[in-house]
């Protein structure tokens, strides 16, 4: 029996998105995260529900501001503390972990979905994803994006609308697009 394409997602293989069990889960996400969006912002114990079943794991103290959105949320694993801003989108075709005590400021992206790079390929229709993995402690500035496959290293900052598109290591500031280690920082994030 071939593999269904949600098991090729996760293996990082080409997959076919319009495939009706990967269209059903992204449904489910939007209408998950429709419910987030339009909740009382009053209503911290309605809104941590919801965020427990629409994403796949959810540490103690951890927070997202609405607007949220991703594509399936059952791929996202939020570390204890975790807090993300408002306007934040998270595709999650691969997993994107995020760690403990890790700050996202507003309208970043986390993005593991990616396409062939040959134009013939591309046009056939499959895609790829690549996991995404955010360090303890990391702060990520407003409008950060950060594209398939990349790990940042714990207790590292990235500056304001920075594109991040490799490996950042631990404890430094890194700017730019494409993203650049500025400076070490010290432990506990001091400023070297």
């Amino acid at each position: 029996m071939a593999d269904s394409e949600r098991a090729k997602m996760l293996r990082g293989e080409l997959y076919l998105a319009d495939d009706p069990e990967l269209v059903a889960g992204r449904t489910r996400a939007r209408r998950l995260w429709q419910r987030f969006n339009a909740s009382d912002p009053a209503d911290s114990a309605g809104r941590g529900a919801l965020l427990r079943e629409m994403l796949g794991s959810v540490g103690a103290e951890a927070w997202i501001e609405a607007p949220f959105y991703c594509d399936y949320g059952t791929q996202i694993t939020l570390g204890d503390k975790v807090f993300v801003n408002m306007n934040c989108v998270f595709l999650d075709p691969a997993p994107i972990v995020v760690g403990a005590e890790v700050q996202l400021g507003p309208a970043v992206q986390l993005l593991t979905a990616t396409h062939p790079l040959a134009a013939t390929a591309r046009a056939a229709g499959p895609e790829l994803a690549r996991p995404i993995t955010i360090g303890p402690r990391v702060w990520l500035g407003g409008g950060v994006i950060v594209g398939p496959g990349v790990s940042v290293g714990r207790d590292t900052v990235v500056g304001a609308g920075s594109v991040v598109v490799r490996d950042l290591p631990a404890g430094v500031l890194a700017v730019g697009n494409p993203c650049r280690v500025v400076r070490a920082l010290e432990s506990g994030g001091a400023e070297r």
